[in-house]
């Protein structure tokens, strides 16, 4: 199978040896993907758009999202803000969804970290790799 990645150029990357998202065929995986931001509302809005335009590099969209993970580190507090951020970014297109509470995510200031799949036609255009 051909098989395509891209990545940000973030040192991490380079680091933990991993790429932004890979394509394999028609199915496409983008890393976990955290995000700045004042509360975990505003991080996971962030954190998808972000996830979906590494997705749009592939020439997915939401509609092709079957999976979503969010991890944040306080559900009791935080899974609505999420849950509306993830309502709001697949809206029509409702995945696959989970939800998971950790102890603790990369950056200290950081509430969540989204994940998601996808599946895209195989004629649809796609990135070049850039590894």
């Amino acid at each position: 199978m051909n098989r395509r990645s891209i990545r940000s150029g973030i040192d991490s990357e380079e680091r933990y040896g991993y790429s932004r998202a890979v394509r394999i065929g028609d199915v496409i995986a983008v890393a976990g993907t955290p995000a700045s931001g004042e509360d975990a509302g505003e991080q996971a809005t962030t954190a998808f758009r972000k996830s979906l335009d590494a997705l749009a590099e592939f020439s997915g969209g939401p509609e092709d999202v079957t999976r979503t993970r969010m991890f944040m580190t306080d559900i009791d507090r935080d899974a609505n803000a999420v849950g509306r951020a993830h309502r709001e970014a697949f809206e029509g297109y409702p995945p696959a969804a989970t939800m998971v509470e950790v102890s603790k995510l990369i950056g200290p200031d950081l509430l969540v970290e989204v994940e998601i799949d996808a599946v895209v036609e195989k004629g649809a255009a796609s990135a070049e790799g850039r590894n």
